[in-house]
């Protein structure tokens, strides 16, 4: 019996996939059944990759929520075959559907590593190697037969961060991605160093099980200095919407003006979920700890606590996705489903 990990490779699309015609100059996705003839390094690895693509594989400007069920049910249909997934995908918008995965793949008990490039593969001095290499190694690593991660993670520039904590923050340096309200989970040095009390403990055996319907009718509503009535009610009057995640200031905090607390208490009235996270990027929503947030909190407004715009968006669609009634999603919401917050 081979005791050699089974790897499968998901290529999305994204810059990682890329060559650069020397001819031209312009870029193009190359055939990943040639993967192990271009990287040759692979080889090294002790594990066994095989690898699948999106027929079409496209920018990740483009992803959607039926691209993301298509990974969810390549994960499903491969999930008894092999040992763990890396999926190459754009870096633009690979925060958004690694939470989602992590919210459409239950009780998960193998690794889904998310990992992409800021320079093609075959340039120079492409980080695309490197990230891909250590994505695998990291999704094949074992402990007494058991998957040492057991959650969806996104690998970039050296770390591996809990998916649905995660943020591109930049769009040139090959540190693209931070993740500032939960720590590391691997960090890739000379050696790859583990945190294990960083890990997502599964807290069941329940079989592994995946979902396949989002309900996308939200909206995420920044809150700014000028910010006027009517943007707010054109908001607020959407036809079929049913849920706002509200992007407050600091600590969960908005403009007190009477139009505004009105229109939200009008929301509410009708059965509009209003979700409360913090524009910024570390910390935590405390509603009540300002007056600027006290009416929220006597409104019953949902805090989002320290979750990411990112996974507060998959989360939302998931769980009206999964029809979870209005009377518990309150509660639900709040209640730490991924490791997504505190």
């Amino acid at each position: 019996m081979n005791s050699k990990s089974k790897i499968l490779l998901i290529y999305t699309g994204g810059t990682i996939g890329m060559v650069k015609d020397y001819e031209t100059g312009a870029l193009k996705a190359f055939n990943f059944d040639e993967l192990l003839n271009r990287i040759p390094e692979l080889n090294q690895l002790d594990c066994i990759i095989s690898t699948v693509s999106f027929e079409n594989p496209i920018d990740s400007s483009n992803m959607n929520i039926e691209h993301w069920v298509s990974i969810a049910s390549i994960i499903e249909d491969n999930y008894s075959t092999h040992d763990g997934f890396v999926v190459l995908h754009g870096s633009d918008t690979m925060s958004y559907t690694s939470s989602a995965l992590s919210f459409l793949l239950e009780n998960l008990a193998k690794p889904v590593i998310f990992t992409g490039s800021q320079l093609p593969i075959g340039d120079l001095r492409t980080d695309a190697k490197e990230n891909l290499i250590t994505s695998i190694q990291i999704a094949a690593l074992k402990e007494k037969g058991k998957a040492v991660v057991q959650e969806v993670g996104l690998y970039f520039e050296y770390k591996l961060y809990r998916a649905n904590c995660t943020t591109k923050i930049n769009a040139e340096h090959f540190e693209a991605f931070a993740s500032l309200n939960h720590p590391p989970l691997i960090e890739s040095g000379v050696h790859l160093k583990i945190y294990e009390e960083n890990l997502f403990k599964q807290k069941t055996s329940k079989k592994f099980f995946v979902h396949k319907k989002m309900n996308n009718n939200i909206a995420v509503l920044k809150l700014f200095p000028g910010l006027s009535p009517q943007v707010v009610k054109s908001v607020v009057k959407t036809s079929g919407l049913r849920a706002i995640i509200l992007e407050t200031y600091g600590a969960g905090n908005v403009f007190t003006e009477e139009w505004f607390l009105e229109l939200l208490k009008k929301a509410k009235k009708n059965n509009i979920l209003i979700i409360n996270i913090t524009q910024c990027s570390g910390g935590s929503v405390i509603m009540g700890q300002y007056e600027t947030s006290k009416a929220l909190k006597d409104m019953q407004v949902i805090s989002g606590k320290d979750i990411t715009t990112e996974a507060a968006i998959a989360k939302v669609m998931y769980m009206l996705g999964s029809g979870v009634s209005l009377k518990s999603f309150k509660t639900i919401f709040e209640t730490s489903l991924r490791g997504e917050m505190r």
